[in-house]
């Protein structure tokens, strides 16, 4: 599942991220299924009652605007993450970030995947077979959380964009990713424009969903935890 992942998302990813030939998703945290929809998203927070749905009548680009001066305001970020794989099989882990570059997923066993970015590389490991493969962080589909200065509009290509009353959607398309060119739907609490939610498709129509909650932005990661151990490399298969 985390290979799937990360060739969905190319990477984790999350989510964090694979689905040409290999089913990253299946193990780690990070791609999205239609069928699988209605099962993995997240339960939506309803509106306080008589509150003003300004967020409806946000244009398109207001949306990503207002996007990317939340994910740019990220510089750490510790959550607990849930994530839904093409089979529909849940994972739970802890998310790690420390922006620009470094990133890591721990999965809760018995799931021997962790997925780790120290900056220019990606492993995907797995801990019970001591095996790891290692992409280029060009190849990652979760750019937007490790580019520093992101610009969804120029770092991607967006889609669409939904709007309601309890939830920003953005759907936007990514051409570089290890599987080719996946689409990657961000889904946002409206109120606080806060990232809950992301759901990545790879080129066959693979689907990972990655849900994000108990989100900590005020502490630093501990370094070691986005340490690459080149040693153990497998499998290289490099990229931008």
């Amino acid at each position: 599942m985390i290979k799937a992942f990360f060739k969905n998302i190319c990477f984790a990813g999350v989510g964090f991220f694979l689905s040409a030939g290999v089913s990253f998703a299946q193990s780690a945290p990070l791609s999205l299924d239609p069928a699988q929809q209605d099962k993995a998203t997240a339960p939506r927070a309803k509106a306080p009652a008589g509150a003003a749905c300004s967020f409806t009548q946000l244009s398109t680009g207001e949306v990503v605007s207002k996007a990317n001066a939340y994910l740019n305001s990220i510089t750490t970020l510790i959550a607990d993450f849930s994530q839904i794989g093409m089979d529909g099989r849940r994972f739970k882990g802890k998310l790690y970030v420390v922006r620009p570059g470094r990133l890591r997923f721990d999965y809760d066993p018995p799931s021997p995947q962790e997925v780790v970015s120290d900056g220019t590389t990606v492993v995907v490991r797995n801990k019970r077979l001591n095996t790891q493969s290692v992409y280029s962080i060009g190849q990652t589909p979760l750019k937007f959380l490790l580019k520093d200065k992101l610009d969804l509009n120029t770092d991607s290509k967006v889609i669409r964009g939904n709007r309601d009353c309890d939830q920003i959607s953005l759907t936007i398309e990514d051409k570089s990713t290890v599987a080719g060119t996946s689409t990657i739907r961000l889904q946002f609490a409206a109120d606080i424009i806060a990232l809950r939610q992301w759901v990545i498709t790879d080129p066959n129509g693979n689907e990972t969903v990655v849900q994000i909650n108990n989100i900590d932005t005020s502490k630093r990661p501990e370094s070691k935890l986005f340490k690459i151990d080149t040693a153990r490399e497998i499998d290289v298969k490099g990229g931008n």
